[in-house]
């Protein structure tokens, strides 16, 4: 794939949230079909993925996964479907019943423990506060897990110490050589969402390999630029970030798409085709 083509993924609704801080967020199997076509329609090649209730509440029922990737499929035949694996106080059985269920392209797989939570300074207070585990064991088993349904990693690092996670799991033949690097910024207990971290994290991902920027809050799109110009690939969505470059709250995920859509041709680079995308990640129809 012509390299100055860029890969944009919609990460469609996160698991923190919910339709008391935006009201777009979809939740149920055909709110997220219709976001997902919304996304693909204005260029995403790739629509990320949490499982809600209908009533908004993270879900981990393979059930629930199942129709939405029906829904997602009706709409959106062709599109890199990339579900989530990452929570807290889950086992590694429960974070990947989905996946021998409905046979993804992708999957998040995250690259390390970490303090995880939500602080307001105001206030001095948490509103929330956790530990995200994710050792050696639990990643080797997830990915295991991965590689068992041939579904491509998308290792999501929120530090400097998760890019270097991967080197022993490579070396033990558990990273395939398509898995891609997820650079996440801005999540408290996480690296800081800066233009110089951004340019640190992104020498630290090996020579060849894909990577993209995950940049949560209204920081996003100063670093989506830049992680465009770096030659880097980008997410945006409801997950990350409700606002347009303007400060409008989104209606849609489509709209974040399509603006990150004319940033991109801005700086002189192109959206990358979901022919285009499979392409260059190795990345053939599944499901």
């Amino acid at each position: 794939m012509d390299k100055n083509k860029i890969i944009i993924s919609a990460a469609l609704t996160g698991a923190a949230t919910n339709r008391s801080h935006c009201p777009a967020i979809p939740y149920t199997p055909e709110e997220l079909g219709i976001e997902a076509k919304r996304a693909v329609d204005a260029g995403a090649c790739i629509v990320h993925i949490h499982a809600r209730e209908d009533n908004g509440v993270p879900s981990w029922r393979p059930e629930v996964f199942d129709a939405i990737h029906r829904e997602v499929r009706k709409l959106c035949p062709d599109v890199i479907i990339n579900w989530s694996t990452g929570a807290i106080g889950l086992g590694v059985p429960e974070r990947t019943a989905h996946l021998p269920l409905t046979k993804p392209e992708m999957a998040a797989f995250n690259m390390g423990s970490m303090n995880y939570a939500i602080y307001s300074k105001s206030k001095k207070k948490f509103y929330w506060n956790d530990v995200f585990e994710n050792s050696f064991d639990t990643m080797s088993a997830i990915v295991t897990v991965m590689n068992e349904n041939d579904v491509c990693p998308e290792m999501e690092c929120f530090d400097t110490g998760h890019i270097r996670n991967a080197e022993p799991l490579r070396d033990m033949g558990l990273i395939p050589d398509n898995a891609c690097y997820s650079l996440v910024m801005g999540v408290l207990g996480g690296i800081p969402a800066t233009a110089q971290n951004l340019i640190h994290q992104s020498k630290q991902v090996p020579d060849g390999a894909f990577w993209q920027s995950i940049v949560i809050s209204r920081k996003q799109w100063k670093l989506t630029a830049q992680s465009a110009v770096l030659g880097g690939n980008i997410r945006v969505g409801l997950e990350d970030n409700f606002y347009l470059p303007n400060g409008e709250m989104a209606k849609s995920n489509g709209e974040l798409v399509d603006k990150a859509v004319e940033l991109v041709r801005i700086i002189g680079r192109e959206p990358a085709s979901i022919a285009e995308a499979r392409e260059w990640l190795n990345i053939k129809r599944v499901s």
